[in-house]
C-alpha cells in the first residue's frame, strides 16, 4: 500500500521525480498541476494537471443560509500529500547539505593537525 493514495489514485506513481505543484482557480473548478524532473528522453510526460469542481455547501448567514464554494475534499488531500514528499525532499537535502559541511570542516581540521604534526616531526631531525 502506497503513503500516498489519493495520488496513487490519481494516476501519480514516482513520488521521487516531483519536481512541484500549483493550484489554480477558475470558474468552479481547482486545477492542480504536478511538474515532475523527468530524464532526457523519457516518454513520460514533465507535468499532469487535474481538475477538481468545487463543492456546495450551505452556510449559516444573517440573511438565513447562503450557499459557500469550498475545495474539493480530494484536492485538500492531494495537497496534503503533495506538501509531504516535496516536504521530506527538502528535510532530506537540507541534511545532506549538513553532513557535506560537517565533512568539509572536519577535512580542514585534520589537515590543519597534520600540518602541525608534521612540523613537530621536522623539529625532531
Amino acid at each position: 500500500m502506497s503513503n500516498y493514495p489519493r495520488l496513487t489514485e490519481m494516476g501519480v506513481s514516482s513520488f521521487d521525480h516531483i519536481a512541484g505543484y500549483t493550484v489554480n482557480s477558475l470558474d468552479l473548478k481547482d486545477y492542480l498541476r504536478i511538474d515532475f524532473n523527468r530524464p532526457d528522453g523519457s516518454f513520460l510526460p514533465c507535468s499532469r494537471t487535474y481538475d477538481f469542481p468545487r463543492v456546495q455547501k450551505k452556510a449559516p448567514s444573517s440573511s438565513g443560509e447562503a450557499v459557500v464554494m469550498e475545495t474539493n475534499p480530494a484536492l485538500r488531500e492531494a495537497l496534503d500529500e503533495l506538501r509531504s514528499v516535496v516536504g521530506a525532499r527538502k528535510d532530506k537535502q537540507d541534511t545532506a547539505a549538513s553532513v557535506l559541511e560537517e565533512i568539509q570542516q572536519l577535512e580542514g581540521e585534520i589537515k590543519m593537525h597534520t600540518a602541525r604534526i608534521k612540523e613537530l616531526m621536522q623539529g625532531l631531525d
